[in-house]
C-alpha cells in the first residue's frame, strides 16, 4: 500500500512513513493510493470476532509492513478492559426498530476520539522503529475539546514522544478544560490559544510548514508529527467501528446481510464521517451519510450548495467539538471524488487566499450521491436532549442531540425510512450543565459538583474517568496569542 498526498500524487510513502510524518510536506493530507475492498465473506466472518480482532482484520488491509501479531498486540492494549468500560468497546444501543445509536464514548476520556487515539501511539511508535527514526517525535495537536485529552491520555509517558496540545481559550466545556489542564505525564504540555479552534488549528498547520522551526527542533533532537485527524493513523481506526457496528447489528438480527444502513454523524472536522465514507467505499452496505452540523454550518452549506465559505460569524455553542469553520478532512473527500491533486490544490489555494471555494456541479452531484446534511442550533439541541430522554429514557450529550435532530429533519424531508445509526460521540457527563438545563434544571451546581447533580437527576453514575477529576490538581494554565505559538513550542521543548 502506497500513501500519496492529496496535493501531489507523486509523493509515495509506506504506511509507516505516512503515520510517522503525519502531514505531507506540501501541506496535503496523506491518503491511500487505493481503498482495499472487503471480500464477500468478510462480514459474516467479522460477526464472529471481538472488536479487537475486527480492528486487526480491517487495519491490516492498509498497513503493509505491520504483522498481524503486532497489530493484535496493539489492539489488545488499545481496547482492553483497562481502557474501555465495556467488552463491546463500541456498543450499539437500539432505541426502537430502525433507530440505533453507536456509543463511542466508553474509553478513558469518554469521547469518540479514544477509538483512534488509544491506537495511534502504538502505530506511531512502531512506525518510528520501522523507519529507523532516531529523533524524538513531538506531537502537535489542535483541539476543539476532545482530541486534546484523547491524545494526551494516549501518549502520556510513551517513550521517545512529547505531546503539546493547543485549545481555544474559553472555547471548550469546563470539564473538557479540566481534563486537559490536570493531565498527568512527564512528556505532556497544554496551552490555550486566544481565539477559536480554527485559530489554533491554523496555527498548528503553520508550525508544520515552518522550516526554521523544523531545523531548530532537529538540532534539539526532535521532529514534528500530528495526532489530529490529518494523520492517517487517526482516520484508519475510525473505519473499524463502522464495520464493527454493522456486524453487531447483523449478529443481533437488527440487519440482514447486505441491507442498507444510513449513518448520521455529528462532525466539524469531517474525519468521523469521512471514515464512514471509506467503509462504504470498501463495500460496507451503507446508504446515506448524513452530516450533522451545529450553528457553525459551513459543512451543511457546502454539501447542499457546493460552496465552501468560512467567511462567516463563528458561534460558540453547547456542542463545542463541532465549533469549526475549517474542516481539514474534507480535503480527503475532495481528492477521493475528483481523483485530481491539481483540483484539490486549487481549492486549498483559494481557501487560503479568500476563505472560499466552489466545486463544479459535477463534483457536487458526485458528493450528493453519498452525503446529505443538516444543522441544529442550541435551542433545538436542548429540546432534543429532553425529547430523547423523555421518550426512550436514554441520555445523550449535545453533539449526539445535533445528530438526532438532523436525522429527523432528513427523514421528514425525504421520507427515507432506511434503518439509521446515530453516532454518539461523547458521554453526556462531559456537558453536564447543558444537559441539566435541557432536563429542566434551573440551578446548576458549581465545578465538579455538577457531575453529582446529573447523577441525582437521572440515576446514572458518572463515568469513572470524569468522577476521578475531583482528586486532580491543575498543572497547565498558560495561554498564548496565536502569533506566538512557535515561541511556546520552543519554550516547552527547551
Amino acid at each position: 500500500m502506497r500513501y500519496i498526498s492529496t496535493r501531489n500524487v507523486k509523493v509515495g510513502l509506506t504506511p509507516a512513513q505516512a503515520i510517522a510524518q503525519g502531514l505531507s510536506r506540501d501541506g496535503g493530507l496523506l491518503t491511500p493510493a487505493f481503498l482495499p475492498k472487503l471480500s464477500k465473506y468478510a462480514l459474516p466472518k467479522l460477526c464472529e470476532m471481538s472488536y479487537q480482532q475486527r480492528a486487526v482484520y480491517v487495519m491490516s488491509l492498509f498497513l503493509d509492513g505491520f504483522s498481524s501479531v503486532e497489530l493484535a498486540k496493539f489492539a489488545e492494549r488499545a481496547y482492553g478492559p483497562d481502557k474501555f468500560d465495556t467488552p463491546q468497546v463500541a456498543p450499539v444501543h437500539t432505541l426502537e426498530d430502525g433507530l440505533h445509536c453507536l456509543e463511542l464514548w466508553h474509553g478513558p476520556t469518554c469521547a469518540f476520539k479514544d477509538m483512534a487515539l488509544q491506537m495511534l501511539p502504538h502505530l506511531l511508535t512502531a512506525s518510528l522503529a520501522k523507519t529507523e527514526e532516531d529523533k524524538t517525535v513531538c506531537i502537535l495537536v489542535a483541539t476543539s475539546g476532545d482530541t486534546g485529552k484523547g491524545a494526551l491520555e494516549g501518549f502520556k509517558d510513551v517513550e521517545r514522544t512529547r505531546i503539546l496540545v493547543f485549545y481555544p481559550k474559553d472555547g471548550v466545556s469546563a470539564i473538557q478544560q479540566l481534563q486537559m489542564s490536570t493531565q498527568e505525564g512527564e512528556n505532556v504540555g497544554v496551552c490555550s490559544v486566544v481565539g477559536n479552534f480554527d485559530d489554533a488549528q491554523t496555527g498548528v498547520k503553520r508550525l508544520f510548514s515552518d522550516e526554521g522551526l523544523r531545523e531548530q527542533l532537529a538540532q534539539r533532537g526532535y521532529f514534528l508529527s500530528s495526532a489530529n485527524s490529518i494523520n492517517w493513523g487517526r482516520v484508519l481506526p475510525q473505519i473499524v467501528y463502522y464495520i464493527s457496528a454493522y456486524c453487531d447489528m447483523m449478529r443481533d438480527g437488527k440487519l440482514e446481510e447486505g441491507e442498507k444502513l444510513n449513518v448520521c454523524v455529528p462532525t466539524g472536522n469531517f474525519g468521523n464521517i469521512l471514515a464512514a465514507y471509506y467503509a462504504k467505499e470498501m463495500g460496507l452496505p451503507l446508504g446515506k451519510l448524513i452530516c450533522a452540523s451545529n450553528s457553525n454550518n459551513v459543512l451543511t452549506e457546502f454539501l447542499t450548495t457546493g460552496v465552501y465559505d468560512r467567511n462567516r460569524a463563528f458561534h460558540n455553542t453547547m456542542s463545542p467539538s463541532m465549533d469549526i469553520l475549517i474542516s481539514s478532512n474534507l480535503e480527503r473527500l475532495l481528492f477521493a471524488i475528483t481523483k485530481s491533486d491539481e483540483q484539490v490544490r486549487g481549492y486549498m489555494e483559494q481557501l487560503a487566499a479568500t476563505g472560499r471555494y466552489q466545486v463544479s456541479d459535477e463534483v457536487k452531484a458526485a458528493i450528493g450521491e453519498h452525503f446529505a446534511a443538516g444543522c441544529c442550533d442550541d435551542a433545538n439541541t436542548q429540546r432534543v436532549i429532553a425529547q430523547v430522554y423523555d421518550k426512550y429514557g436514554y441520555l445523550i450529550d449535545p453533539h449526539t442531540a445535533v445528530a438526532f435532530d438532523v436525522l429527523a429533519q432528513y427523514r421528514a424531508a425525504t421520507g427515507d425510512d432506511t434503518p439509521a445509526l446515530v453516532v454518539s460521540t461523547a458521554s453526556p457527563f462531559k456537558f453536564c450543565d447543558n444537559v441539566l438545563g435541557a432536563l429542566g434544571q434551573q440551578q446548576i451546581a458549581e465545578g465538579l459538583d455538577v457531575l453529582d447533580q446529573l447523577t441525582d437527576v437521572t440515576g446514572l453514575a458518572a463515568p469513572a474517568p470524569l468522577a476521578g477529576l475531583k482528586n486532580k490538581s491543575v498543572r497547565f494554565d498558560r495561554f498564548v496569542e496565536k502569533e506566538k505559538m512557535v515561541d511556546m513550542v520552543l519554550e516547552m521543548l527547551d
